[in-house]
């Protein structure tokens, strides 16, 4: 191909890569069917979000405020540049979780670089089509992972949850802990009662009608019985009325550099969540697949978005989605219409929201905490495998008590160790009997059967293994049988190579049968084949090999010329 056709072959394969993560009208097929339900929708999934958001605001330490322009600002953008129809996107339990340390270490003036350099992550993340990579982790990762993140929701609440400010510079676990022993009773019995209420009426009220926004109306009725009771408890207090403009946080480079651990720890946990939670939905909505490096895409410019506005970094939401798909969400008009509403919400009602007491939000946070938490899906990871059960015990203890993306890369290396260990120990070397009628010599032909996959894992005991075997039959030909082997790699095939020069130097004669083409080129470059005595010694089918080895101990037996190629 000349360099113009390549040049030319390159830029359309640019454009299209940027034209698939690029909004479309077909993200809207069947607007005109279904625009009343998608409306209808977003405006039942904006009113359960809204308490969310500000309880996820305060509770990363950025302030509802921050809760409430990432749920408008994010939420809009990745409605529209997103890869699901169905998926809502905005601040999280998990995001919160992560972000308040963050927050706490580095100060309330990092929020806009954090946010927005995570979100450049995760838009590089979908450039280069790394989307698919959620698939890669495993499902007790996963389940591990949300029940500790659930955990430490629930602490989090706490502190609020007693009417005090949290313990600085303690971990979530102590700092609850320390409030429950250090409780002031005569102060914190308001704030309970309050958490009690609102938890109440978050487990009744749906009862009573399925699909009642019980969260806001539990959080709308105890803050008018504590206004007009004049209850003193501490409330969410100012909100703007309306949307900042968007500036560019400064990046210095001193910041840049402490920040970009926790970016890059920001953009993992959004770019896990935002997949999965994308999962969920097509699996649940009739809108058919989603776009994974697209979802990424949309994700990292919605933070981005959120961060220049001063929001807090953003992901796809599952219990919001989730709300969204049930009350009949077809489109992406959905999404939009919860980013309106929240949208109305500052600039015309940030009076009545600034008089709801913070222990309100943590009843709601509290509640939300129980219900991410499948006591089904738990009992079918323990009774599962030991291994699965290892794994999803392991990562919800690190979840909460160290850190959580470090809970996922422990639990992705704990299943991988494991997975290995199984494949190795389903990999096996056998010694068989020779096909057909006895022939005297045969005593001394062996005959070992590689079986499953010979890697770095399982390599050296199966070659260990037949040549302990080989020295204890008192063999003079020993024939390996690979037409079995699954996979086999750099380490695997060094090993092989050792075994036949060990084999050879014994004086024993080597023959390689049923290789298989994708294993040829790497035993030719390890060295495999450049071992054997002789390249006849390397056979396609098992009666061959057999041939061969009788037509060699029968020389060798009366002493004829030729065993040194044959």
């Amino acid at each position: 191909m000349s360099p113009s056709r390549a040049a030319s072959a390159a830029v359309r394969t640019g454009t299209e890569a940027v034209r698939r993560l690029l909004p479309r009208r077909a993200d809207y097929a069947g607007l005109r069917r279904s625009w009343r339900s998608d409306v209808l929708a977003g405006i039942t999934v904006g009113v359960v979000a809204l308490p969310l958001a500000l309880a996820f605001g305060i509770s990363s330490g950025v302030g509802a405020a921050a809760g409430l322009i990432t749920a408008v600002v994010a939420g809009l953008i990745a409605a529209i540049f997103g890869g699901s129809n169905v998926q809502v996107s905005g601040p999280t339990g998990a995001m919160a979780v992560i972000l308040a340390p963050i927050v706490a270490e580095h100060g309330i003036s990092s929020l806009a670089l954090v946010t927005v350099l995570a979100g450049i992550l995760v838009l590089l993340l979908g450039i280069f089509r790394l989307g698919r990579a959620v698939t890669l982790i495993p499902w007790p990762v996963i389940e591990g992972f949300t029940l500790g993140i659930a955990a430490i929701i629930f602490l989090q609440q706490v502190p609020a949850a007693f009417g005090v400010d949290t313990p600085a510079g303690m971990r979530t676990l102590p700092a609850a802990l320390h409030v429950v022993t250090t409780a002031d009773w005569s102060l914190a019995v308001r704030t309970l009662a309050v958490v009690a209420a609102v938890a109440l009426l978050m487990i009744v009220l749906p009862r009573i009608r399925a699909g009642f926004p019980a969260s806001l109306a539990a959080v709308v009725v105890v803050t008018v019985v504590v206004q007009f009771a004049s209850v003193p408890v501490p409330r969410i207090g100012a909100l703007p009325t309306e949307l900042s403009t968007p500036a560019l946080p400064n990046f210095d480079p001193v910041m840049v550099q402490s920040l970009a651990g926790a970016a890059l720890a920001i953009a993992v946990l959004a770019a896990i969540e935002s997949l999965l939670s994308a999962r969920v939905a097509a699996s649940m909505a009739p809108t058919g697949p989603y776009d994974p490096d697209r979802e990424l895409t949309g994700q990292g410019l919605a933070s981005v978005a959120s961060g220049l506005f001063g929001g807090m970094p953003a992901t796809g939401a599952i219990a919001r989605t989730a709300v969204n798909v049930r009350s009949g969400a077809r489109t992406r008009v959905a999404a939009v219409t919860h980013s309106l509403l929240l949208l109305g919400v500052v600039y015309l009602a940030t009076g009545p929201v600034a008089a709801i007491p913070l222990a309100a939000l943590s009843g709601v946070l509290m509640v939300t905490s129980f219900r991410m938490v499948s006591a089904t899906t738990i009992r079918q990871i323990l009774r599962s495998t030991r291994s699965d059960a290892l794994i999803f015990v392991v990562t919800a203890v690190v979840t909460v008590c160290f850190d959580l993306i470090e809970a996922v890369q422990i639990g992705i290396l704990i299943a991988a160790l494991l997975a290995l260990r199984g494949v190795a120990g389903r990999s096996t070397v056998e010694r068989e009997e020779l096909p057909g009628e006895h022939h005297r010599g045969d005593e001394r032909i062996a005959l070992y059967r590689l079986d499953g996959s010979m890697f770095f894992g399982a390599a050296d005991r199966l070659a260990t293994g037949i040549a302990d075997q080989a020295h204890a039959a008192d063999a003079d030909v020993v024939i390996i049988a690979m037409s079995r082997l699954g996979m086999l790699d750099a380490t695997g095939a060094n090993s092989l190579a050792q075994l036949v020069q060990q084999l050879e130097a014994r004086g024993l004669t080597v023959l390689i049968k049923g290789v298989r083409p994708e294993h040829r080129a790497l035993l030719d470059r390890v060295g495999v084949l450049d071992s054997l005595r002789h390249p006849n010694h390397l056979l396609d089918s098992l009666d061959a090999a057999v041939a061969h080895a009788r037509s060699h101990v029968a020389r060798l037996r009366t002493g004829a010329p030729g065993t040194s190629d044959s």
